[in-house]
C-alpha cells in the first residue's frame, strides 16, 4: 500500500485532536454547522426543509420530506443536546413527532419513505429508512424524549418481522407500502446503516441481540465479501447475495461499481463494533485499517485531491465528482483508528483530510459544506442540489473530540462524566 510508511517528525508528532487550538477549531466548525442547518431547516408544517447553497429552504411552498433527512436531523439534534447546544431539544421533538405522526404507517406498520403537505409521495418501506428510524429513536432515548421508547420498540418489531433475514444475517432492502413485492435486490448500503443503527440501539438498551445482528452483517459484507475482493466493498447483490458487478441503479443511493466513501464508513464502524463487542473479533481492526488504506490508494485523486465518488472493478473512476460525505467519513475513520493505532500514517492522513476540507469543501462564505465538486474541485450540482444535511460533517467534527468507546453519542456521555475540560 503505497503511502503506508508515512512518518511525522518528533517536533510535530502530537496528534491534532490533542491540541487545544485544533479542538477549538473543531468546536467552531461544529457550531457553524448547527448555525447553518438548525433554524433554517425547521418546517413549520412538520419535518425539515432541505437547504440550498445559501441556507434557504428548497421547495418551501410544499417540501418533500424524505425519512432519512428527518431522522438524521433528530440524531444530530440529540448530539447538540448532549454537548449543550441550546435549542436542540426542540428540534429533536419537532423531528420525532413528524416521524411518528406522518412517516409511520399506523395501519400497515412500518415507515414510508417520503411525504409532502398533501400526504405520502413515496410509500416504499426501505431497510435504509428504517435503519435511520432506529438510529433516531435510539439517540432520542438518550435525552429522554417521550416518544423514543415506543418508537424504538415499534421499529425494532418491524425490522425483526419484515427486514431481518436470519438465514443470511442481513436485512432485506425494500417493500411496497402494503408490504407486497419484495424486490430481489440486496444492497450493502442499507446493511451498513443498519449496522450503525443496531449499535446505537445496543448502547441505548443494553440488548445484545442488536449487537449480535450488527456483527453478523459485518461478517457477511466485509469478512465474506470485501476482504476477498481486496478490501473493496461490494455494493450490489441479488436475492441470494451473489455479487452483481453489472448492476446499474440510482446514481445517488445505488450507483454502479464501488463507492470508496463506504469503505471509509465501514472502517470506522468496524472499530466501533470491535469495541462494543469487547474486542472479541480481532479480524475487524485489520480489515478496517486495510479498507481505509485501500480507499486512499484507489479512491483518492492523486492530482487534485478528494475521493472519486465511484470506481469500476478495474479501480478506474466512473463518477469523478467529489462529494462532501466521503471526506467527512474519512476524517472520522482516521480519528477513530488513530486512537488505537500508533502508526503515523493515520495521523498524517487525518491532517491531509482536514486540509482538503478546509481549503475546498467548507463553504466559508455561506456556511455549511459544499456537497459536490467537479474533478478539478470547482463546485457543481449534478448529483446534489444545495446542502443535503448536517449528519456526515457534524460527526467528522466531533468524533475526534470524544472517547472512542463506541458511537459518538456514547463518547459524549462518557466524556461528560469524566472531564470538564474538553477544549
Amino acid at each position: 500500500m503505497t503511502d503506508a510508511k508515512l512518518t511525522l517528525p518528533k517536533t510535530n508528532s502530537s496528534p491534532w485532536p490533542n491540541r487545544p487550538f485544533h479542538r477549538q477549531y473543531l468546536m467552531r466548525q461544529t457550531n457553524n454547522l448547527f448555525d447553518f442547518f438548525e433554524a433554517p431547516s425547521m418546517n413549520p408544517k412538520g419535518g425539515f426543509f432541505e437547504l440550498d447553497d445559501e441556507g434557504n429552504p428548497l421547495d418551501a411552498d410544499n417540501a418533500n420530506r424524505q425519512i432519512h433527512v428527518t431522522t438524521r436531523m433528530v440524531h444530530c439534534a440529540v448530539i447538540g443536546s448532549l454537548i449543550g447546544r441550546p435549542g436542540s431539544d426542540e428540534i429533536v421533538d419537532h423531528g420525532m413527532r413528524y416521524v411518528w405522526d406522518k412517516h409511520r404507517d399506523a395501519r400497515r406498520g412500518g415507515y414510508v419513505w417520503s411525504l409532502d403537505d398533501a400526504g405520502v409521495t413515496n410509500g416504499a418501506k426501505q431497510a435504509y429508512g428504517h435503519a435511520f428510524v432506529l438510529l433516531a429513536a435510539s439517540s432520542a432515548s438518550l435525552v429522554g424524549h417521550p416518544l423514543a421508547k415506543e418508537m424504538l420498540a415499534d421499529v425494532t418489531e418491524v425490522i425483526n418481522a419484515r427486514f431481518w433475514d436470519d438465514k443470511t444475517g442481513t436485512v432485506r432492502d425494500e417493500y411496497n407500502q402494503d408490504w407486497s413485492q419484495l424486490l430481489p435486490y440486496r444492497g450493502q448500503n442499507a446493511n451498513m446503516h443498519m449496522t450503525e443503527a443496531l449499535m446505537a440501539a445496543f448502547e441505548a438498551t443494553g440488548n445484545r441481540d442488536y449487537l449480535a445482528k450488527a456483527e453478523r452483517i459485518a461478517e457477511l459484507i466485509i469478512l465474506k465479501n470485501a476482504v476477498p475482493l481486496g478490501h473493496r466493498v461490494a455494493e450490489h447483490f441479488d436475492a441470494h447475495w451473489v455479487l452483481d458487478k453489472n448492476y446499474e441503479g440510482n446514481e445517488m443511493f445505488r450507483p454502479s461499481g464501488t463507492t470508496p466513501g463506504h469503505w471509509l464508513e465501514w472502517a470506522r464502524l468496524l472499530y466501533q463494533l470491535w469495541v462494543l463487542g469487547d474486542k472479541r473479533l480481532s479480524w475487524m481492526t485489520g480489515a478496517a485499517r486495510a479498507l481505509f488504506q485501500q480507499s486512499i490508494d484507489l479512491g483518492w485523486d492523486k492530482v487534485h485531491g478528494g475521493f472519486f465518488y465511484t470506481l469500476d472493478w478495474d479501480n478506474q473512476p466512473i463518477m469523478r465528482e467529489k462529494l462532501w460525505w466521503p471526506v467527512s467519513e474519512a476524517i472520522g475513520a482516521a480519528a477513530y483508528i488513530s486512537a488505537f493505532d500508533n502508526e503515523d500514517y493515520f495521523q498524517v492522513w487525518y491532517r491531509r483530510l482536514w486540509d482538503y476540507a478546509e481549503n475546498h469543501v467548507i463553504d466559508h462564505k455561506n456556511g455549511g459544506w459544499l456537497s459536490e465538486l467537479r474533478e478539478d474541485l470547482t463546485p457543481t450540482s449534478r448529483l446534489f442540489v444545495g446542502k443535503p444535511d448536517i449528519y456526515h460533517a457534524l460527526q467528522a467534527c466531533l468524533i475526534p473530540l470524544y472517547p472512542t468507546t463506541g458511537s459518538l453519542t456514547k463518547g459524549i456521555i462518557e466524556a461528560d462524566h469524566t472531564s470538564k475540560h474538553l477544549v
